[in-house]
């Protein structure tokens, strides 16, 4: 456990938590750490969710399957991230898309009855798991807006928008690839490519991979009027 320490006190159950309060609150609960290879998968849809998954080590993908064989990237989370914490509370409990490992991964699970002692035994961890909560909403919320504009350009600038605002910086970083980036705005991946050489022969962006300069916030901004 001692070699995890310094990743759970990133994690947001934790945060405020040092490395020998987390240390301490562990010992009061069992819980289960489990390895994945690189493309394992970790849940499949329509599994029971009845546990917390706390990423200790790799990052994992959410991926939602069709009947036509398409795959949709849902959402991704890295080291320090959670999830299933809606899930393990909810009447139904059940996986609604497939996780897999996208990396060599360790994951820390904890049982839903253990996560209610948890919050009985530290109060920062009940604030904390109320704020991940909170934020799940909102990026939902986020991503359906995303999802329900009705060109490209509005969807681009959208995540440009909320990546400025999160960022708080003219120069951003997503925290995916292009595919990734296409496969969140079910469109093609050539598609995202064209438009993005728009905006930038446009003068709105410059980019270079996964970073993106805006040059031209209100043009930015008017695209989604």
């Amino acid at each position: 456990m001692k070699k995890y320490l310094n990743n759970l006190s990133k994690c947001v159950l934790f945060k405020g938590l040092d490395e020998t309060r987390i240390e301490e609150i562990l010992k009061l609960i069992p819980y289960v750490i489990k390895s994945y290879e690189k493309s394992s998968i970790i849940a499949i849809e329509g599994d029971d969710c009845n546990s917390l998954g706390i990423i200790l080590e790799g990052n994992v993908e959410i991926h939602k399957p069709f009947p036509s064989g398409k795959i949709v990237t849902i959402n991704h989370f890295s080291a320090g991230n959670v999830f299933g914490e809606a899930l393990v509370f909810s009447g139904k409990h059940i996986y609604p898309a497939t996780i897999l490992a996208t990396i060599d991964t360790q994951i820390m699970f904890i049982k839903r009855e253990m996560i209610v002692k948890l919050m009985t035994i530290d109060e920062k961890i009940l604030n904390n798991f109320m704020g991940v909560l909170s934020n799940r909403i909102l990026m939902l919320n986020d991503r359906l807006t995303n999802l329900s504009l009705d060109t490209l350009r509005k969807k681009i600038a959208n995540i440009i928008i909320l990546e400025y605002k999160c960022q708080n910086s003219l120069n951003i970083t997503l925290p995916y690839c292009r595919k990734k980036m296409a496969e969140l705005l079910n469109i093609p991946r050539p598609s995202l490519s064209r438009e993005l050489i728009n905006m930038k022969e446009e003068g709105l962006i410059d980019f270079n991979k996964n970073k993106i300069t805006i040059l031209d916030l209100k043009g930015i901004e008017e695209s989604l009027l």
